[in-house]
């Protein structure tokens, strides 16, 4: 209760401070490539089979998200459940979830990789690089 407090004084007196003490997504994932919202429409427009996976919470799906993207909350996804969207290993699957301070993607990309998926893009920025840059939402 304290830390949250002095967390809480802190971000009024200095909000840097606050956002240092969040996590921060790596810069990279071995096996899976990172890519920015122009190389997801890109993507898109490449490949008719790319799978997009939400990692974010539902709700926050619910309230939009790039179309045609499924919710799959990182901490809920096996290797069954990611089987279900994922014709075979060769299928090029992206997962986003809020940006680089938002670790469920890399997490979710990470766990995809281990599992033998060989097409793996990982959108780091995510909903929060989608959105400043005013592209497409669905809700």
């Amino acid at each position: 209760m304290r830390r949250l407090l002095l967390m809480l004084a802190l971000g009024a007196l200095c909000p840097g401070a606050v956002l240092a003490d969040k996590p921060v997504a790596p810069e990279s994932i071995p096996g899976a490539q990172r890519v920015t919202a122009e190389q997801v429409i890109e993507l898109i427009t490449a490949n008719a089979s790319l799978v997009i996976i939400d990692a974010r919470r539902a709700e926050e799906h619910a309230k939009g998200h790039i179309e045609g993207s499924i919710s799959l909350l990182d901490t809920d996804m096996t290797p069954q459940l990611l089987a279900r969207y994922l014709a075979t290993p060769d299928t090029p699957v992206l997962f986003y979830c809020n940006g680089e301070r938002c670790k469920r993607s890399g997490h979710a990309a990470n766990k995809a990789v281990a599992w033998g998926y060989r097409r793996v893009y990982w959108f780091r920025g995510g909903w929060r690089e989608w959105t400043a840059k005013e592209l497409p939402v669905a809700r």
